[in-house]
């Protein structure tokens, strides 16, 4: 996906009425979750075109990205006479955005989508980078395609209507992106108190985390190479969240991918000696704003059948990403079972669960 489609907005409404004024479409539709149709919706309705736009809502939440509501934007879209020159404006986290760009994929083989993220994660991630997908058999985002929107709007305001923990999860990212790309982007993110949410500020340090997501996509869209630096802390913090939804006590993505990068870090200092000291800084800054995961030894097993299942695998290896520095990316890393169960003790020493 080119830079250009992302637009990290001053003035959403205006760029947005701007955007659907130059562009040739036959149908608008509006995707919305029960709570973005709420607290988001109204930011954008004074736009003509939105406003007569048919609007389909989900109910919120990741559990929801699945075939059931995907099956119900089908259904919408087919009975409103949505055609392949129809446009779906995709308005919501990342579940939204997810739902809606793989609907917009598979609908009449494709038809166009926008991203509005209206969540911190969403906004750094899920709505950047053309990844669609639901989840399915009980797995994150199992059935999916490569989809890139038409254009992404950013629009910082919107994290106003966010909660502690919703900012939390979404900043998990940004602590992601810069441990894979420098040293000063690092120094940033890890200096941010997000207590104080200076949102000024914060608009500045997305651009600089989407910055990093363009660069890496643009090079590899398709996620043959480098595009797999994107994945470190996600091969565990899927694991974590997949545990989560099993034991009936869900946790945001964010949340399970920063418990990921604790453990991925391990594994990095053991396998490529990525210092010991960087990761005493990123787990005192961790533990100063997560909650710490609770599960056991006797959750071990499930874990590293869950793991298994990532789409990195190559047979029977469980392929990681990990870094050798700050910046320093090591794709297809494969690790065995003890090295990985030794991760999972790591992070519940270093959180004391």
């Amino acid at each position: 996906m080119a830079a250009q489609n992302v637009m990290i907005c001053e003035n959403l409404p205006q760029e947005l009425e701007r955007f659907l004024g130059q562009t040739s479409y036959d149908r608008l539709f509006v995707l919305t979750d029960e709570h973005t149709v709420v607290d988001c919706f109204p930011l954008i309705q004074g736009i003509q075109a939105v406003a007569e736009a048919p609007m389909i809502t989900v109910k919120a939440g990741d559990t929801h990205k699945c075939l059931d509501s995907l099956s119900a934007i089908w259904t919408r879209l087919s009975n409103e006479g949505a055609t392949r020159h129809s446009l779906l404006l995709n308005l919501g986290g990342g579940m939204v955005t997810d739902l809606g760009g793989f609907a917009g994929a598979t609908f009449k083989r494709g038809i166009r989508t926008v991203n509005v993220p209206t969540t911190l994660m969403a906004s750094v991630d899920a709505a950047v980078g053309g990844k669609t997908g639901i989840n399915f058999n009980g797995l994150k985002n199992e059935i999916g395609a490569f989809y890139p929107p038409l254009r992404v709007f950013i629009d910082c305001e919107f994290l106003r209507t966010l909660d502690r923990d919703n900012i939390l999860s979404g900043y998990a990212e940004m602590i992601k992106h810069a441990l894979i790309s420098s040293m000063a982007d690092y120094t940033t993110i890890l200096l941010y108190d997000i207590d104080t949410m200076n949102y000024g500020y914060l608009n500045k340090l997305v651009a600089q985390s989407v910055a990093v997501k363009e660069r890496i996509v643009d090079e590899d869209p398709k996620e043959r190479g480098i595009r797999k630096a994107l994945n470190f802390g996600h091969t565990v913090g899927h694991a974590y969240e997949s545990l989560s939804f099993q034991k009936g006590h869900p946790i945001l993505h964010g949340h399970a991918v920063a418990a990921g990068i604790v453990s991925e870090l391990y594994l990095s200092h053991k396998l490529c000696a990525f210092p010991m000291e960087k990761i005493r800084q990123v787990v005192y800054y961790m533990k100063s704003y997560y909650q710490p995961l609770f599960f056991g030894c006797e959750d071990y097993e499930t874990l590293y059948e869950l793991m298994t299942h990532d789409k990195k695998n190559e047979g029977d290896r469980i392929n990681f990403t990990l870094l050798a520095g700050v910046g320093e990316v090591r794709i297809d890393q494969a690790v065995g079972r003890e090295k990985i169960i030794e991760s999972l003790d790591f992070y519940r020493e270093s959180f004391g669960v």
